[in-house]
This record gives structure tokens, sequence and C-alpha cells, in this order.
């Protein structure tokens, strides 16, 4: 409305699994394990587009925090947006993201969707420090490093004028040798213990369908 936006997104796990950063009181277990809210606002000039907004994370698995974000977008060819999140809250740091996106059609009104992004990470609070060995804690200099990456590929396809449906893939890996490092397995929990507090970066494939309708 005018500029302004708000957003309601949550996920539930099918088989919640404790990790490094997430312990669950219900392991095993499926259900609700986080509501993130948005509110935003967004400015356009022409082809550019700048949005500054704040989203606050309910979680079921980690502490609740609190961020402040600015994007920045241009509508050219490739659409290349960079975006800046500030946590202020429980885990104080700065996300940096690059991402690309760009559609073709292909036959009729179906596209093909095509997208990349490339993040970096700088660690402010105590909570970012890395492992260190000597001391088995973490204790050692807080990350600042590029972090994740991710390529996709997916399709639009119009059902009807209103109604579309967008199934994709993505495959999401480390961007940096610590991002992705780890110090063998925790006796305790039979997990590797990462070098960055809040786990190492897996390649992963992840399958996705979107439903969209406009009115």
């Amino acid at each position: 409305y005018r500029g302004f936006s708000a957003g309601f997104w949550a996920n539930y796990d099918t088989n919640q699994r404790n990790t490094t950063s997430a312990v669950f009181s219900n392991e095993g277990k499926s259900g609700i394990d986080e509501v993130d809210l948005t509110l935003s606002y967004t400015y356009t000039i022409s082809k550019f587009s700048l949005t500054g907004g704040y989203i606050y994370y309910d979680l079921s698995y980690a502490k609740n925090t609190q961020e402040f974000f600015l994007t920045a977008a241009l509508d050219v060819f490739g659409k290349p947006t960079i975006s800046a999140y500030q946590d202020v809250d429980s885990y104080t740091g700065t996300y940096l993201n690059l991402s690309y996106a760009q559609s073709f059609p292909i036959y009729k009104d179906i596209t093909i969707d095509l997208g990349a992004s490339f993040g970096y990470l700088i660690g402010q609070g105590s909570y970012w420090k890395t492992y260190e060995p000597l001391t088995g804690d973490y204790t050692g200099p807080k990350f600042n490093d590029f972090l994740d990456g991710m390529v996709k590929v997916g399709f639009t396809i119009p059902v009807t004028k209103a109604f579309s449906i967008s199934p994709s893939v993505q495959y999401w890996f480390p961007l940096s040798g610590d991002a992705k490092k780890t110090y063998g397995y925790n006796a305790e929990t039979g997990l590797k213990t990462p070098y960055k507090p809040n786990g190492y970066i897996k390649n992963n494939w992840v399958y996705a369908a979107g439903f969209t309708n406009s009115f």
C-alpha cells in the first residue's frame, strides 16, 4: 500500500533434528519452528528501487532476534540486487547478499527463470567467535568471510490469468574454506564441529514449488 508492505513467513519442519546451533525439545517430531514477520517500504525512481525494512524472527530452536535491512535493485537485464541485513539483537552482525535473476519466454506464457546469489557475513557480536582447536571452544576471531552461494533454475507456468505455478531447483554451496570448515566429530553429539558457531555450509539441493494468485 503506497510502497508499504507487511509479510508473514513460517517454516513447518517435518522432522526436527538437533544440530550444533539448533536444539529441539521435540526432536524427530514435526511442527512450526520459525515465524518471520516483516515490515518494509519501497521507493522507486524509474528502473531503480530502494527498500528498507525490519524483520522479527520468532525461533523455537534458538534465541529470537531482530534485523533491519536495506535492498537496492535495478530493473535491467539480470536484475542485479544488493541487500544488507543488520542483526541488532541476539546475533549482532551484517549479512551482505548480491543476487541476479532473469526470466526468458520459452512457450506461450511459460518462462524459464534463472537466478544466482552470493553472500558475505561480517560477525560483530561475541556469538560469532570461531572455533579454536587449542582451547576446544569458540574463542577464535569473529567470522568475517564469504558465506553461501546459490544458483537456481525454475519455470513459471500460468494456469489462469491470475494463478500460476513455479517449480524450481536450487543448488547451495559454500563460498569460502572458512564457511565449510569443520574439526572432526563431537563425541557427545556425534555431529561435526563447525568452524563458525551456527554450523558449516554444505552442498545442498533444494526443490521447491511456488503458487501465486494475483488479485
